[in-house]
């Protein structure tokens, strides 16, 4: 084994980042590595389906003033970005999921080969899936049970009142979702290490961030800024080029041409390597912090209270705890 990545007592939030790095370069290639297969084969898969339509569908780069494209043009654009979506989804749980198994065998000093990391999560995808479908539609009733309610007073009061009595309620409703996603933050950690179900898994993710929740929150929200500030530094360049050939074109109603949304996905992809990795880390840490704080897991392993175990992937097992 080699040199554990985090110390085992609990984390301060400079042991957390430096520890995030640290799996990285101990295990470039299952992260790194890993994370370009999965995001540069998911970027040319999103990149086709949005330059097919737009290829295509010459109504979408039409420059005629006050010309409407056709309902079929709209449904297939519609069913390319849809495809996308879901396209982006399933490789970003892939990534997330893998990068969990490495970052969690990387805790107790070991490493995997993306081989053995996709052995390890395939029988957890579907709970991985299944908890996304759950947070999704959940997302989708929120928005709707929102829309709905506001959209019949603007049509019986008036717009203004509308706004008054929406503004309020979006920010209630920004802060509700902001806690959801804190409480539900370490769902996914819990299934693929503990092998927990959806049920078990949220409901242990919400005792765990519950009982420090600002500080799991604080740290989550500081590292989404640092990975958005480096992933839009990565990606800035070839964002700049984009737009500056989109603009080059014939008029500048003519919209992106596909070289401007080549290099567009190449840096995103770009900046979604770098920090993939990162982003997960901190999350499976911080769950490892919370289990270190609240369950003394650190001092069980310390004292070696664990028993004999096969891998060290066991020790995270709800028995082990």
């Amino acid at each position: 084994m080699e040199r554990m990545v985090i110390p085992l007592r609990p984390l301060s939030l400079t042991d957390i980042f430096n520890g995030a790095v640290a799996y990285i370069r101990a295990n470039p290639k299952a992260t790194l590595g890993l994370a370009a297969v999965v995001v540069i084969a998911a970027q040319v898969v999103e990149l086709a389906l949005r330059i097919g339509p737009l290829s295509a569908l010459g109504e979408f780069n039409t420059t005629v003033q006050g010309e409407t494209p056709s309902v079929g043009s709209v449904v297939v654009f519609a069913g390319g970005a849809l495809t996308g979506i879901v396209v982006t989804t399933l490789s970003s749980l892939l990534l997330s999921g893998m990068l969990t198994v490495v970052i969690g065998r990387s805790v107790f000093g070991g490493t995997v080969t993306i081989g053995a990391a996709w052995q390890r999560l395939r029988g957890r995808l579907p709970a991985l899936i299944g908890l996304t479908a759950l947070e999704a539609l959940a997302l989708v009733l929120v928005v709707v049970g929102l829309t709905l309610p506001l959209v019949a007073v603007a049509a019986v009061g008036g717009a203004v009142i509308a706004t008054v009595l929406g503004i309020p309620l979006l920010l209630l409703t920004l802060a509700g979702v902001l806690y959801a996603s804190t409480v539900l933050l370490f769902a996914p950690a819990v299934i693929v290490l503990e092998q927990r179900g959806i049920v078990a898994a949220i409901r242990r993710s919400f005792t765990l961030v519950s009982k420090d929740f600002w500080r799991v929150f604080g740290i989550w929200i500081l590292s989404a800024i640092v990975a958005a500030v480096i992933a839009w530094g990565v990606g800035a360049p070839f964002n700049i080029a984009g737009q500056i050939m989109s603009l080059s074109g014939p008029g500048l109603e003519a919209g992106p041409t596909v070289p401007a949304l080549v290099l567009s996905a190449i840096g995103a992809a770009i900046g979604q390597i770098v920090t993939a990795p990162f982003s997960a880390g901190v999350v499976v840490l911080l769950y490892t912090d919370r289990r270190f704080r609240s369950e003394a897991f650190d001092l069980l392993l310390q004292t070696g209270g664990v028993g004999p175990v096969e891998t060290t992937d066991q020790l995270w097992l709800p028995r082990y705890a």
